[in-house]
């Protein structure tokens, strides 16, 4: 029988309600092997998120280092809005209280630098799975450009390609973890490692019904009532936004496609970010026929991103992790 080798993962994380259930996912399933955590604002200050990435580790019985990142954009002058009206003031929709858990302390290390530090450690090896602003990331390649050719991918919950009509959910065109850092995404995408994009296209595909999240109730030791708790919010927002009767399965997505590929449908093309003007925080993709005439897509690395999923598949491997714990 051939032996499973784990991926290992370093999580970028801004935890945030789908946060956590998309690190219950990480944390339980055989084929990753998650390496360590690293925090940064978005769905709540960079303070909160990193308290809670302390919390969800204990909680999950991971005993990884959790480093906290940036606490604001690459442009300290840039607008920061905390997403406290989609996930609550604790960023757990109100629930962080429900876990009763002794934390270990931060790590020294600032996130760059534990991400440089583990990437160079085994090059090759290492998957970061991005799921909040890409500033973590920025700071990285900044710091170390050379972790570029050491990262084994980079897969990202992020951005909005206009499939089946889904554009933004901040903006008409601008999704909330790259409009939080235009510019650190635009770097992460158009640097020279390969990036799989996770994006809205995909994710509002995939609906966590609300019968689906009562399910969970009872399993998974105290997990399941916990995210049954912290989803009430969440999903209160999705009902009164988009009238839906569940939440959307943005950041599992992107750990779905870290086991299970297949259950996406890629594109494969160069993808810049709009920095500036109404469309500040735009996912492009140039998935065209190289022409030759020069374009801002000129010598930028082509990336894939996500144009179709099964959503089944991201629901039945979800609900598996509840079995496995």
């Amino acid at each position: 029988m051939k032996k499973i080798h784990p991926m290992p993962v370093i999580f970028d994380t801004d935890p945030g309600i789908d946060d956590a259930m998309a690190l219950y996912l990480l944390a339980r399933h055989p084929a990753l092997d998650l390496r360590a955590i690293t925090t940064v604002f978005g769905n709540a200050s960079v303070e909160v998120t990193s308290r809670n990435g302390q919390l969800l580790a204990a909680f999950f019985e991971q005993a990884v280092p959790v480093a906290k990142g940036a606490a604001g954009p690459l442009h300290v002058d840039a607008e920061r809005e905390f997403s406290v009206h989609v996930h609550g003031d604790d960023g757990l929709g109100g629930v962080a209280s429900m876990i009763n858990v002794e934390v270990s302390p931060l790590d020294a290390r600032p996130a760059f630098q534990l991400i440089c530090d583990m990437v160079n450690a085994e090059p090759g090896a290492i998957t970061l799975i991005a799921v909040g602003p890409l500033t973590n990331l920025a700071l990285a390649l900044r710091h170390d450009p050379s972790i570029a050719s050491k990262v084994h991918r980079v897969i990202v919950m992020g951005g909005a390609f206009g499939t089946q009509a889904r554009c933004g959910n901040v903006t008409p065109v601008a999704e909330a973890n790259i409009i939080n850092d235009p510019e650190a995404a635009d770097l992460v995408f158009s640097a020279d490692w390969p990036v799989v994009i996770v994006g809205l296209d995909v994710t509002h595909e995939t609906v966590m019904s609300e019968a689906y999240l009562s399910s969970l109730q009872g399993r998974g030791g105290k997990v399941g009532d916990f995210l049954w708790q912290a989803t009430r919010h969440y999903q209160d927002f999705y009902n009164a936004v988009d009238g839906i009767k569940g939440v959307y399965a943005h950041d599992a997505s992107a750990i779905v496609y870290a086991i299970e590929p297949e259950a996406f449908t890629l594109r494969a093309g160069p993808v810049r970010v709009v920095t500036e003007g109404i469309a500040r925080g735009q996912t492009i993709q140039d998935f065209r026929k190289p022409s030759g005439a020069q374009t801002p897509w000129s010598g930028c690395p082509a990336q894939q991103v996500c144009i179709a999923v099964q959503a089944e598949r991201v629901l039945a491997i979800f609900d598996q992790a509840f079995d496995a714990a």
